[in-house]
């Protein structure tokens, strides 16, 4: 797949862009394309000392509290006895591994790269809630000799913050004190690519820039896998998983549009249907809009989980809401079977190209709405600055 996949792409340039001339084998093509952006596996090691906050930042990264169940250890003294996986509660595929602090009894520097097989992971977060120390340049440097990635992670800048609130040095200038000191301590790694965040506020600091930078230097598929899974925070998130969900959207649409040229009718819709309504599920929840996510943004932000639901009004969303729940909605909704049947979707015309043109055009369209809705869910909460 080219890195240039985007929104508007036709039926030609998407034929063109998998390499076939046949709409089925094309369409077949793109399911497993798109079967492979959920599959593919991303591995993060998160090391760093004992008290660093290393389980409250891989818990962040999975949308959950330290409180919950599944949720990594917390402590001040060191919790992690062993490379310990935790996978994404919906992206099972984005595996985060809490690995012990170097130099601990257990894990000697010189064999620690060994001890935590090193070669398991995609790249390597060094946290420290205070100084980096020696252990953690001696870590970065033979991750370097091994032409690995690697990013230090300056955890609890909010604590910082708390304590310099009577002081007389303002917040910028006690971030540009604790970065100037990173990279004081740093300077035998080189340039060091270093993030001030906190973990109980992704959406100050640095972290959007950490997930931009993972970003870029992941594989296309590798960085759409750790935007996807990540909570959404803030309203840049929300743009970025915007700009990803539509640049893969044609997938799906071609995936379904090859559905016209089954001759049974009823198959053809029940086949085509199918495919563009796990889109639209995978959507929902990438973009926080499923109970689960609404209750830990109700609890990080403490507005009640029923004003944020009160922001979701279009009906694809309520659609996949009523659809995820266990026992239904108040107020009867339109299935997504009906959505999908009303809008004359891929079964109900006659060719793949034009198939594919309004499959497209009414996921981008889908997920406009549920966009739409994530930013009013956003306001509500009060993180729509």
């Amino acid at each position: 797949m080219t890195e240039d996949s985007s929104a508007d792409v036709d039926f030609s340039g998407a034929l063109l862009r998998l390499g076939e001339s046949d709409p089925n084998a094309a369409a077949v093509k793109a399911k497993e394309e798109l079967d492979s952006l959920d599959s593919v596996t991303l591995n993060i090691a998160v090391t760093g000392e004992a008290g660093a906050g290393k389980s409250s930042f891989i818990n962040a990264l999975r949308d959950l509290s330290d409180e919950d169940d599944n949720s990594a250890p917390t402590g001040l003294t060191e919790t992690t006895k062993e490379a310990t996986m935790y996978t994404h509660p919906t992206k099972p595929n984005v595996r985060l591994w809490d690995l012990p602090g170097i130099g601990t009894p257990n894990f000697k520097a010189n064999k620690y790269l060994k001890d935590v097989k090193f070669e398991t992971y995609d790249f390597f977060i060094i946290i420290s809630s205070e100084r980096f120390k020696e252990n953690d340049v001696y870590l970065a440097k033979e991750i370097q000799k091994k032409q690995k990635r690697f990013y230090f992670v300056r955890n609890k800048i909010d604590n910082d913050i708390r304590s310099a609130a009577n002081g007389k040095i303002n917040e910028q200038q006690l971030l540009c004190t604790i970065r100037e000191d990173c990279y004081r301590n740093l300077k035998e790694v080189g340039n060091p690519k270093v993030f001030l965040i906190s973990s109980f506020d992704l959406g100050k600091y640095d972290f959007e820039n950490l997930v931009g930078t993972l970003e870029s230097e992941l594989s296309d598929h590798k960085g759409f896998a750790l935007v996807q899974s990540l909570p959404v925070y803030s309203l840049a998130m929300l743009e970025k998983k915007k700009a990803l969900l539509e640049k893969f959207s044609w997938l799906a649409a071609l995936a379904s549009s090859a559905c016209t040229l089954v001759p049974n009718q009823i198959m053809s819709l029940i086949a085509d249907n199918a495919i563009l309504i796990a889109y639209l599920i995978g959507c929902h929840y990438v973009l926080g809009l499923n109970e689960k996510s609404l209750k830990q943004l109700s609890e990080r932000t403490n507005k009640p989980v029923s004003q944020l639901k009160l922001a979701i009004k279009s009906p694809v969303s309520l659609a996949v809401l009523d659809r995820m729940r266990i026992s239904p909605m108040a107020k009867p909704v339109k299935s997504l079977e009906d959505l999908l049947d009303s809008k004359n979707l891929a079964a109900n015309v006659r060719n793949a190209k034009d198939a594919f043109t309004n499959s497209h055009t009414n996921l981008i369209r889908a997920l406009n709405e549920m966009i739409k809705d994530m930013r009013q869910v956003l306001q509500v909460a009060g993180l729509d600055k």
